[in-house]
């Protein structure tokens, strides 16, 4: 046993090593100036640099979006599935991976290519506008639709573990012995028991968007991530400071969806 917990101290600590040392040299990096010392300019000049702060809201505006439409296309098709359809289930799973298994690169050059292909053939019809309005820089549509094809297979794991821990059936058979309709028993009886696995989708799409490059860059807008690399042809140690910034920000969050995802209600006793 002695042993065993050594061994577990010591791939923790090298685990610890692993992802601590590149941070501390990063804070270094930023902090120490040749010829000046130990300054934290570059830390105050995060919030002054133009582009940071409607960078970083478009950021949190496209994460908001996303993870909104895609709680609202996954949590009623995961229901519906577990309770109407549980042979669709490995359809759905395959659907859903799908993602991961397209490169971004693929994925962005096939959005573009439908981009430019619409107004040339729909110039003369209302869907014109339409492809002109999800282009909007202030908030680019295409950049949720985007998003929210590329969340899907963290979506479906967080809900779909969510919804093997707890019998969505007999929720369901409960909520609508007492009268209530369908929206309503998804919305009091199941939501309610699925809070870790949303809290755990929205975090996970929530970095996904704050992280995505690519597709952003190839298509042309400058959200968080695409602001920083432009930063960083210029300023290093702004760029590296505000990645350091945005990681501690992560972590962060990430404490605190553990925080509300660890609670549980007390289970009363008859």
């Amino acid at each position: 046993m002695a042993r065993l917990n050594l061994w577990r101290w010591a791939v923790l600590g090298l685990a610890g090593l692993y992802f601590l040392v590149p941070l501390a040299a990063s804070v270094v990096f930023t902090v120490d100036v040749p010829g000046q010392g130990v300054t934290l300019d570059a830390y105050t000049q995060i919030f002054s640099t133009g582009g940071f702060g409607s960078s970083l809201l478009l950021s949190l505006e496209l994460a908001a979006a996303t993870i909104a439409v895609v709680l609202l296309l996954m949590v009623p098709a995961m229901v519906a599935l577990r309770l109407g359809s549980p042979r669709l289930r490995p359809v759905v799973e395959v659907v859903c991976s799908l993602p991961l298994v397209v490169p971004p690169i693929a994925f962005v050059a096939g959005v573009g290519t439908v981009l430019k292909w619409g107004p040339e053939h729909l110039s003369r019809t209302p869907l014109f506008q339409t492809f002109v309005a999800i282009q909007d820089p202030g908030f680019p549509v295409v950049l949720v639709l985007a998003y929210v094809v590329m969340a899907l297979p963290f979506v479906y794991r967080a809900l779909d573990a969510g919804l093997r821990s707890v019998d969505v059936g007999t929720l369901v058979e409960a909520a609508r012995s007492c009268g209530a309709g369908w929206p309503q028993a998804l919305i009091r009886a199941v939501l309610p028991n699925l809070r870790g696995a949303l809290l755990n989708a929205s975090f996970l799409t929530l970095a996904l968007v704050l992280g995505e490059f690519t597709v952003a860059q190839l298509l042309g807008f400058q959200p968080f991530a695409v602001w920083i690399v432009n930063v960083s042809g210029s300023q290093a140690q702004l760029s590296v400071a505000v990645s350091v910034l945005s990681l501690l920000v992560t972590w962060a969050l990430l404490l605190v969806l553990a925080g509300f995802g660890g609670r549980t209600r007390p289970t009363p006793r008859g």
